[in-house]
């Protein structure tokens, strides 16, 4: 008898947890516009660089496979929060999200990333963020 509630009550938490991951929910105003500031920036911003923006490469902002400049595919950025932190395969070490999003804007855009802490980079963190909404946590996961 305790199992089968047991059963009954994990199943209602795993269907509710899904529909509040699936559905739209009540995000922070400030969150919300800094969320909106990012991913104006992911649309929009050169960075000062070859005057791509974050879109040139992670098309449909971000939530579909993408190519680099060289014609490499990439994968979307659906998940990226999610997998983050993860360890170079090529130096081993630890790179944070937005270290990546910096080494982003200063390769592929030969741009200026925004200063670690800025507004400007966490909107963009904040925006590829809200793009893992839902994904399960994978540290070290692979990119989808």
């Amino acid at each position: 008898m305790l199992i089968k509630k047991f059963r009954r009550s994990a199943g209602i938490a795993i269907a509710a947890s899904a529909l509040l991951a699936s559905s739209a929910y009540a995000m922070d105003p400030q969150l919300a516009q800094a969320v909106a500031h990012g991913k104006q920036m992911y649309f929009h911003d050169t960075f000062g660089g070859n005057g791509r923006v974050c879109n040139t490469c992670h098309v449909g902002g971000g939530r579909e496979p993408g190519r680099l400049p060289d014609g490499t595919r990439i994968p979307s950025l659906a998940n990226a929060a999610a997998i983050f932190p993860r360890i170079s395969r090529r130096d081993g070490h630890l790179i944070t999200l937005p270290d990546q999003v910096a080494h982003c804007i200063g390769g592929a855009l030969r741009g200026n990333p925004p200063e670690y802490g800025s507004d400007q980079l966490n909107a963009l963190v904040a925006y590829v963020t809200s793009l893992a909404q839902g994904k399960p946590i994978d540290m070290g996961g692979k990119p989808r």
